[in-house]
């Protein structure tokens, strides 16, 4: 397994897959060119299906500005190596000069015909959580020390910048008020959540807080600010959420906080390499799912949970979340995106309190949910897979509704 600093990364939303992959890919294109007349860029697949409400083709106009770019969308049609499929043009006066396919499998990560770009060495020998949790046994140590032993020293720093920008995301949505951009008018919840529940009893108060916090940044993510990768844009407030409850209910410091979030870290990576994380490839289990182990494994570990507790409450997070289908409304990572981050950070957490009144034993491995989330993912019809053409985005059309009530008048 590679880095944690491939997992978290820092970027603007509303997608890694749409935003924040495709402009890095729009960058490498661009450094190649000696003339451009303007370029063509087809997207295909869920890019397609989902890019407009994605912001895809936006941010990628802003790398490539000031040249003039001629998209092509292609939603029904896939290149071969993933449904996130991206044809770079160049073209001098009426001639295509340089062309490249390249693809977004999820997590702000590209690869192309060659493999994964800018891959790096792996840095971690073990990437089952099975072996991990069995080394953690042998030599009397938790999830977070086999981090460190991988990494060393400077992960601690990237991790502070990384809990740092959450709580940034945490506290500029909780101040925030007013419509989110796109065709569905949403208006922002999380201060509002905040405030109320304040005003709650303890238990109320202690849900409240984590609903406020996860919805703080997913709509942060929906208003194209910056968040992290944890795994994805699109769930990247369930971790923050649940790491933000403790920091402020139990009071626990910044330090003890990053070791949690290491933990979380091997979760999300072990998914990454042995699965996906990719909405387009095997929905939204891939994506919120995860967040969910990660956020479970992180509160039972920083709440003196063993590995095995710990690899029990990923496991329930992952497992009790697998078929989770990805249907954005109007292709904005919205509706149902925002409200999920904030039920399943709760979900985390319920996961987290029963592995840690368990002994950690169970029957089904985190090792083996992973490979049956991949199974259902490949089962999962294409429109259930980010594309916007099945569930809620097919049965709840805004866009027509408006439509259909300005006429009425």
């Amino acid at each position: 397994m590679q880095s944690l600093k491939k997992l978290f990364k820092i970027g603007y939303g509303p997608s890694s897959s749409h935003t924040i992959a495709p402009g890095r890919a729009a960058e490498i294109f661009l450094k190649r060119q000696h003339v451009v007349s303007f370029f063509r860029v087809t997207l295909y697949g869920s890019l397609a299906a989902t890019g407009k409400g994605h912001a895809t083709d936006k941010v990628i106009e802003k790398v490539l500005s000031p040249y003039l770019v001629e998209f092509l969308w292609r939603p029904l049609e896939e290149l071969p190596l993933h449904p996130n499929g991206i044809r770079f043009e160049c073209f001098c006066e009426d001639k295509c000069v340089d062309k490249w396919e390249v693809y977004s499998p999820g997590g702000g990560d590209l690869m192309d015909k060659s493999g994964n770009l800018n891959q790096e060495d792996n840095v971690y020998p073990l990437s089952q959580l099975t072996e991990i949790v069995q080394w953690c046994q042998d030599e009397g140590k938790n999830i977070w020390e086999y981090v460190d032993l991988c990494e060393g020293e400077q992960i601690w720093n990237y991790l502070d910048k990384v809990w740092r920008v959450m709580q940034e995301s945490i506290q500029r949505g909780l101040a925030k008020e007013g419509v989110l951009p796109g065709t569905l008018k949403l208006a922002r919840k999380a201060s509002a959540y905040y405030t109320k529940a304040q005003q709650m009893s303890d238990s109320s108060n202690n849900l409240g807080i984590i609903i406020a916090a996860a919805l703080a940044v997913a709509e942060e993510n929906a208003a194209n600010e910056k968040v992290v990768t944890a795994p994805t844009c699109g769930s990247a407030g369930v971790l923050p959420a649940i790491l933000y409850f403790l920091k402020n209910d139990r009071k626990y410091s910044d330090e003890r906080l990053l070791k949690g979030l290491a933990t979380a870290g091997v979760i999300g990576n072990i998914v990454k390499t042995n699965g996906s994380i990719s909405g387009a490839e095997v929905g939204c289990q891939g994506e919120l799912g995860t967040a969910c182990a990660m956020a479970a494994a992180a509160f039972t570990q920083l709440n003196g949970g063993t590995p095995h507790q710990v690899e029990y409450a990923a496991e329930m997070g992952f497992e009790h979340n697998l078929g989770l289908t990805c249907d954005p409304i109007d292709g904005y990572v919205q509706i149902p995106c925002i409200e999920r981050n904030a039920f399943i950070a709760q979900k985390a957490r319920e996961c987290g309190v029963y592995a840690l009144l368990s002994d950690g034993r169970h029957k089904v491995s985190f090792d083996e949910v992973v490979e049956v989330m991949m199974q259902t993912g490949r089962d999962m019809q294409a429109k259930y897979r980010e594309t916007s053409l099945g569930g809620l985005a097919l049965i709840f059309k805004p866009t027509v509704i408006a439509h259909k009530k300005k006429v009425s008048k």
